[in-house]
């Protein structure tokens, strides 16, 4: 690509509009809680518009668009079916977390059982963050700029990481929050684009279903190797999402900052309606590469790059570059700022150094930043290895994902489910999943991840029935992290304090508003499913 002087202008002027606002909305912070939570005073639209900017980056741009290139859209799945997940969290999970007030997933893991299934998944979540989540954006990120580019993979992961690092570890949630509004605007917009200029080269919708209809079926046979149609509909893909969407920390550290219960809920639900466009700035793009420029398609994961690197037209590049970037940072500062929170919060604060000052909390955050993001970059190039992206991202998650789904959602529902019962799924996942995988070697890994949920629904249930006429010794509640006891309070929208909420079963469930926007959710959910099927 060549790039004019507005080009550069416009890609060194969103560097610029990106640092000043992480710089001023987080110079006030004093408290650890302003530094991870945001001063837990975030308004719905700026959650939801921060969730889906978190959630897509080049994994998606670039991963989905490959998966959509070599599979059609059926891949699709993953983001509508994503949102009625995010109804669910909205309806039955966000009420427990605020009610316990919470910073990090683990603790609420120790509140709700005990501190062993509180370490092991502060563990599993650091190794997952370091070189899967954060190492396959900077990967993917950086094999975009190599395609559109022709900057060297080492050279694009060096550019991504330190700029994302430095603005991350400076400001804390605040900055990842505000800069994400800005971010998730380019990546929306920039998306968009990129599908229009697409559909234009092909001469249309109607050219484009003549060229690939086949490629438009949501429903894949029960045996594909990657997207059998029960594991989309009704098997692993509820694992895999309801873990992401409800249990991960990078995603729900930003509904644990909301201002109350219904800013939360509304966040969320609007994060929902967004959702549903995405496959036709992610995965659709993917299938017009693949109709356009099928001869130069050596691996999926190119799809994205090259219709980019072909299409856009002179003046563009640079507003391209900075959407293209904007996918990336909104995405991995939040799993670095996720990482360092679980590191502070639940490994260092909690067994190292218990009396750890606020300056010293906030230090220490910004300093494992760093750290984990150099892991990270260190790692990252050695994806290359992979075919795609998308399916290195879900197969390593499989691994830990139905382990804490199962004591997630059984912490939530039953009442029967013991500590020591969560304890042993959580350390027995690792060999269940690995054993599966081994047993069922030509699966699909959304099966295998069905599978694996299953038997470890088992343990659990096994377990707690052996304890139920035990008496558990009562959990004494840790401190809430310093600084999380007072809520900024304006005056037209008093923040509900966490001492006020109700137990998740008794929280009135009749907001018609909520009500409604989570109803057209569903209906456009399979509207759409229907439309594609």
């Amino acid at each position: 690509m060549n790039f004019s002087t507005l080009d550069i202008t416009a890609f060194l002027g969103y560097f610029v509009l990106v640092a000043v606002v992480a710089v001023v909305v987080s110079r006030k912070e004093r408290e650890a809680a302003d530094y991870f939570l945001a001063g837990r005073n975030l308004p719905w639209w700026l959650i939801g518009i921060s969730l889906i900017a978190s959630n897509i980056s080049t994994e998606q741009l670039v991963g989905q668009a490959g998966q959509g290139a070599d599979f059609g859209l059926a891949v699709a799945a993953y983001e509508w079916m994503a949102a009625i997940t995010l109804v669910i969290v909205a309806r039955w999970f966000l009420p427990a977390f605020l009610e316990n007030r919470v910073t990090t997933m683990p603790e609420y893991l120790e509140r709700r059982f005990d501190g062993r299934s509180r370490g092991w998944l502060a563990v599993y979540m650091i190794l997952a963050y370091t070189f899967v989540a954060m190492a396959t954006v900077l990967y993917s990120g950086g094999l975009a700029l190599e395609t559109m580019f022709g900057l060297p993979l080492w050279w694009g992961v060096a550019i991504l990481a330190v700029f994302a690092g430095a603005y991350t570890a400076y400001g804390g949630l605040k900055a990842v929050i505000w800069s994400d509004l800005i971010q998730g605007t380019m990546l929306l917009l920039g998306g968009a684009l990129t599908a229009w200029l697409g559909l234009q080269a092909i001469g249309g919708w109607d050219t484009l279903m003549a060229e690939a209809g086949d490629k438009f079926h949501m429903v894949l046979p029960l045996d594909h190797p990657e997207l059998p149609w029960f594991a989309i509909f009704f098997g692993g893909l509820w694992v895999a999402n309801l873990f992401y969407w409800g249990c991960n920390q990078f995603i729900t550290q930003r509904i644990l900052g909301a201002r109350d219960l219904k800013q939360g809920r509304y966040g969320i639900v609007f994060a929902a309606y967004l959702k549903l466009l995405i496959p036709f700035i992610a995965v659709v793009p993917g299938i017009m590469a693949y109709v356009l420029y099928a001869d130069e398609l050596t691996r999926g994961d190119m799809a994205y790059p090259l219709l980019i690197a072909k299409l856009l037209p002179g003046g563009l590049s640079g507003l391209m570059l900075a959407a293209l970037l904007a996918a990336i940072m909104s995405s991995l500062d939040s799993m670095l700022n996720s990482t360092a929170t679980i590191f502070t919060v639940d490994l260092y604060q909690r067994h190292l150094k218990p009396d750890s000052t606020q300056p010293h909390l906030i230090f220490v955050g910004r300093t494992s930043t760093v750290a984990f993001l150099l892991l990270s970059a260190a790692w990252a190039p050695f994806l290359v290895s992979f075919e795609r992206i998308f399916s290195y991202i879900q197969e390593f998650w499989g691994l830990i994902t139905p382990g804490v789904a199962i004591v997630f959602l059984s912490g939530l529902f039953w009442k029967g489910a013991t500590a020591r019962a969560a304890a042993w799924v959580m350390g027995l996942t690792l060999p269940v999943t690995v054993g599966v995988k081994i047993l069922t070697p030509g699966a699909a890994f959304l099966d295998q991840m069905w599978l694996a949920a299953l038997a470890l629904l088992g343990i659990l249930v096994a377990i707690s029935r052996t304890d139920s006429g035990e008496e558990e010794a009562p959990w004494e509640p840790e401190p809430a992290l310093p600084g999380a006891e007072e809520a900024p309070v304006e005056a037209s929208e008093p923040v509900v304090s966490p001492e006020d909420l109700p137990s998740p079963e008794l929280i009135p469930e009749r907001d018609r508003l909520f009500d409604l926007l989570s109803i057209g959710v569903v209906v456009a959910t399979v509207g759409l499913i229907l439309f594609f099927f």
